[in-house]
C-alpha cells in the first residue's frame, strides 16, 4: 500500500490519503489495518501543516507499535500479536 498527497494549486492544502481501497468486504469486522490512514495523517501535519513535531510523533508512534511485534492480520507474521483495527489505532495512540 502507498500513501499519496494529491497534487493540486501549490498555495492552497493538498489531500493527504492512504492509497487503497474501501475494501467493503471487511467492512464493520474490525480487520482493516489503519496504519496507511494515521501515516497520511503525519504527512498532512508535515507537508502542510508545518508541523514536523507533531508528524515525527506519529511516525514514532507507529514504528513502535511494529517494533513491538503488533500486527493486524495483512500484515501478521509468526511470532507477532495480532490485532483488529480498533486496537492498533489504540495502541498508536498508547505510544505516542
Amino acid at each position: 500500500r502507498s500513501i499519496i498527497a494529491s497534487v493540486g494549486d501549490p498555495s492552497g492544502p493538498g489531500v493527504f490519503e492512504p492509497c487503497h481501497g474501501s475494501a467493503p468486504d471487511i467492512a464493520g469486522k474490525d480487520l482493516a489495518n489503519p496504519l496507511a490512514t494515521i501515516l497520511s495523517a503525519a504527512m498532512m501535519l508535515r507537508f502542510d501543516l508545518d508541523r514536523p513535531e507533531a508528524a515525527d510523533a506519529i511516525e514514532a508512534a507507529v514504528s513502535k507499535v511494529l517494533d513491538d511485534k503488533i500486527r493486524t492480520g495483512d500484515i501478521m507474521e509468526p511470532g507477532m500479536t495480532q490485532v483488529g483495527c480498533k486496537q492498533m489505532g489504540e495502541e498508536v495512540v498508547k505510544r505516542l
